[in-house]
């Protein structure tokens, strides 16, 4: 049976945030007395949530150290809750998918490794125009992404079961947690991580613009 329901990632599926993520940051880490990183290679520390951002950002020995990880990540809340909406937009075709997802009044939510605060604002900044079932970020209790938890509560709350939904994601976090579900796991090309991560670690299909997730639910729509 084709799914009847869409569970979104945030950041590289449904928002482009790497610059907002990225410039944060780097200015957490300058505060701490250690080096910056191109905003490029936020694209592979993004993903895991905020202490593993840090944990691949930090150099070796200070990755090591829980204190040090943990002022960086008090020090990104700060800064990043100054500045989430600087760059950060929809990427091109988001909004016609989800205009389509509301038209056939298919469910929709969203599941993320960015902090819960976080995650509800961007939803409520740029993503107001549409209805979600539910908005799930990290929250304390609830084990992250890839572990499944959360994409069945996802799917409790749009009313489905688990194996009757779409997970669009970016990230090899993505598609593992979508396996462990028993969703179908669809790649996210625009997003963060390459098409041959998404591939190795369960991506059923690849879709190269948002519009091509209509083909896939019930009725081909």
């Amino acid at each position: 049976m084709p799914p009847r329901a869409v569970l979104f990632d945030l950041d590289g599926t449904l928002l482009d945030t790497l610059d907002d993520i990225g410039r944060s940051a780097n200015q957490a880490l300058q505060e701490g007395g250690f080096p910056e990183q191109p905003i490029s290679a936020y694209r592979q520390f993004i993903g895991d949530g905020v202490a593993v951002l840090f944990q691949r950002a930090l150099p070796a020995a200070a990755a090591n150290d829980p204190e040090v990880v943990s002022r960086c990540v008090a020090a990104f809340a700060r800064i990043y809750d100054a500045g989430w909406d600087v760059a950060s937009r929809p990427y091109p075709g988001i909004a016609e998918l989800l205009d389509a997802l509301t038209a056939h009044s298919i469910p929709i939510a969203v599941l993320s490794n960015k902090p819960d605060v976080f995650t509800r604002k961007c939803v409520e900044r740029f993503l107001a125009s549409w209805s979600f079932a539910a908005v799930l970020g990290q929250r304390e209790g609830v084990p992250r992404k890839p572990d499944p938890a959360g994409a069945f509560e996802a799917a409790e709350l749009m009313g489905v079961d688990a194996a009757d939904v779409l997970y669009l994601g970016d990230t090899s976090v993505d598609m593992t947690t979508a396996v462990r579900a028993g969703m179908l796991a669809v790649g996210a090309a625009w997003g963060f991580r390459s098409v041959e991560e998404l591939k190795a670690h369960g991506a059923a299909v690849i879709v190269t613009e948002p519009m091509e997730v209509v083909s896939l639910l019930a009725g081909g729509r």
